[in-house]
């Protein structure tokens, strides 16, 4: 009796957690869909008005870039932390952690004088590579993270068949990990796609290199009192991160659940 009430408490609770979550986008959608009349007209003045297609053309590249880049740099390093023993490696982890704590406001001044003085303001490398390193820093946690608990039999008898450190690393552990590497996928896609600080320092001049978090910001600007174009053009810059998560759902929770949060 006392598991199933404490069932019923659970669902409910997470059912009131739902409803707080999901109140503020049902409250969107009825604006931009101007329910109960069901007016799309919203979407097409603010795709048009707005420049949303090439806002989020640039949030593509951009986020495409970072994410591959960060995956592939992030694996590496937590392999070679989490499976290597070499002088160092503490000392080389704790820099990684260090990238997790410093704030983005405090680096971004210098950060961009910095990016100038290379000529890469106001370009995409400019977006991406800051973008890189901080993805990093939590790439190599969590994968590090999880290649610590990858059981030690495993390592072996890859190397009692003869392969080498980066075919273990690529055709033993990475199809392993599959559920540790989308989950760190997916949440760099979303850092990454939500990032605002750094495209608005860094492309101050470029209209045409705006990503979609700061082409919505200047939308807004223009658009102060026309709620429902302003709800069409959040929705719409919404939408790519929420059909990635529908799709990568299962994989995002088995990698929370799984070895890649233990140590």
């Amino acid at each position: 009796m006392s598991s199933r009430r404490e069932l019923i408490f659970n669902h409910a609770i997470l059912t009131l957690f739902a409803v707080i979550a999901l109140f503020p986008m049902f409250g969107v959608a009825v604006k931009a869909l101007q329910l109960p009349d069901l007016d799309l007209g919203a979407f097409s003045a603010a795709w048009r008005d707005g420049h949303f297609a090439t806002y989020l053309r640039n949030s593509v590249i951009v986020t495409s870039i970072t994410v591959v880049l960060s995956g592939v740099l992030s694996i590496m390093a937590g392999f070679a932390l989490g499976t290597m023993r070499f002088r160092g490696a503490s000392v080389l982890f704790l820099l990684f952690l260090a990238g997790l704590t410093i704030p983005t406001e405090t680096i971004v001044v210098p950060l961009y004088f910095d990016l100038r003085s290379m000529g890469l303001d106001n370009s995409y490398a400019g977006l991406i590579l800051p973008q890189v390193a901080m993805s990093v820093a939590f790439g190599t946690f969590w994968m590090r993270a999880f290649f610590r608990s990858v059981p030690p039999s495993l390592l072996e008898a890859a190397r009692i068949d003869g392969a080498s450190s980066w075919t273990t690393l690529w055709r033993v552990l990475v199809p392993v990990g599959k559920p540790a590497i989308l989950t760190m996928v997916l949440l760099t896609s979303m850092w990454t796609w939500n990032e605002f600080l750094l495209p608005l320092v860094i492309v101050n001049s470029d209209e045409g290199l705006r990503t979609a978090p700061l082409g919505l910001s200047f939308f807004q600007g223009a658009h102060k009192t026309d709620y429902p174009l302003l709800m069409a053009g959040a929705l719409i810059i919404a939408a790519p991160v929420i059909v990635v998560y529908v799709f990568l759902q299962r994989q995002f929770i088995a990698g929370m659940l799984s070895g890649a949060i233990k140590e």
